[in-house]
């Protein structure tokens, strides 16, 4: 049986071939978009419960003043609070190759050392020492107000050495921005940040891009009882209700998801797509079923007289369906995961395909096989063997 089917199949090798590759494109485009609803979710699903993040109440491209840092962190309950400024500036020599970047005061890195690690560091010119709670490895960084940390994996993709003075491009805050690399970092096992950032002082900013104003863009809390986080958020916000800068504080969490919704309603509009390309394979593998089976209405015939049963007859059909469909998604699906896992999307640096993503597409695949060899097989088992050997082709 299995022989007869590879026959039938390479019957007409020209029409198979391209049946099958209608389908490696339509379930690699149909993964594609799963890998994008996936980054998505990854994204907003990244950060910490146990952190708030406080921003501007209007939207997170609104500053605060900085100042609100110090009355944020006399609120009982607030262990610590640092900033980050969104930076979105570009390297002159790879404009395409995007990665993040943020601006952070030096209370980031005691907040989160549970998320990165500093794996190696230049030592300053001259021995200083650093602030309780600071990594040591931190010196020269803390020394030079042009200093940056870069994560380990954009170290590798953009093959750039310790030491060295890199140039960026500045978009949201325009002009020519220079960098010192003094030291990378790697994430913590179990941390929520990638090993793709680079992260610099926020006082330079401040010296450069923003003009001498103390503003900033987000405020992250570390609480000494993440119960109480609730109830923290609550008075932050009220604590600013009434002034200019009014706030919005949530969960770390929170707050990414509510980063990710800037692509507007992205997900909905991909399932939709998704279900057209489903939708349209099923209608191209259906129609070469028929075609298939049409041609070979004599042998069916001839194949009942030697004594093939209807059940042999239907399960062949769907086994060429069957074998079509799934081959070309797998390759489609194994295709989407491993060309595109890694790769930057919009403002996030890392692309992530989940293999719950590839099996649905696989599954999908076989479905249609199945849905697209039943009718002409339920046709071809119910053929009688006088009106199949009367057909003339």
């Amino acid at each position: 049986m299995f022989h007869l089917v590879l026959v039938n199949l390479f019957r007409n090798k020209l029409r198979t071939v391209l049946t099958l590759l209608s389908v490696l494109v339509a379930l690699f485009l149909y993964s594609s978009l799963g890998a994008i609803l996936d980054t998505l979710q990854a994204a907003s699903d990244s950060g910490s419960r146990e952190r708030l993040a406080t921003r501007h109440a209007i939207a997170l491209t609104n500053f605060l003043p900085y100042s609100y840092k110090q009355r944020i962190a006399q609120i009982p309950g607030v262990k610590r609070v640092c900033t980050q400024v969104w930076f979105g500036a570009r390297d002159p020599q790879d404009r395409g190759g995007f990665f993040t970047q943020f601006a952070v005061d030096n209370d980031f890195w005691p907040m989160y050392k549970k998320d990165i690690r500093i794996v190696e560091a230049t030592k300053p010119q001259v021995a200083l020492g650093v602030p309780a709670g600071q990594d040591p490895k931190l010196a020269a960084y803390l020394a030079e107000r042009p200093a940056c940390i870069v994560g380990v994996g954009l170290m590798k993709k953009k093959n750039w050495k310790l030491g060295q003075t890199i140039h960026l491009d500045g978009t949201i805050f325009p002009g020519t921005w220079d960098f010192v690399i003094r030291g990378t970092y790697d994430k913590q096992p179990g941390g929520t940040w990638d090993n793709e950032m680079l992260l610099f002082r926020q006082d330079y900013l401040v010296e450069k891009g923003l003009k001498g104003n103390e503003l900033t863009g987000v405020f992250k809390l570390e609480l000494n009882d993440k119960s109480q986080s609730a109830a923290i958020a609550r008075q932050v916000d009220a604590m600013f209700e009434n002034s200019d800068n009014a706030t919005k504080t949530e969960s770390e969490q929170a707050f990414g998801a509510g980063f990710v919704s800037m692509f507007g309603n992205v997900p909905f509009a991909l399932r939709m797509i998704g279900f057209a390309v489903v939708f349209t394979i099923l209608v191209i593998s259906a129609n070469t079923m028929v075609m298939s089976v049409r041609e070979r209405t004599s042998e069916i015939g001839v194949l009942k007289t030697l004594g093939f049963s209807d059940g042999s007859i239907f399960g062949m059909i769907v086994a060429e369906a069957a074998i079509i469909t799934t081959g070309g998604g797998l390759i489609g699906a194994l295709l989407a995961k491993f060309g595109l896992e890694g790769k930057p999307l919009a403002f996030i640096p890392q692309m992530v395909i989940r293999w719950e993503t590839v099996f649905t597409a696989i599954a999908i695949a076989v479905l249609l096989g199945a849905v697209s060899g039943f009718i002409p097989a339920w046709q071809a088992s119910r053929l009688r063997i006088v009106d199949a050997l009367r057909r003339v082709d």
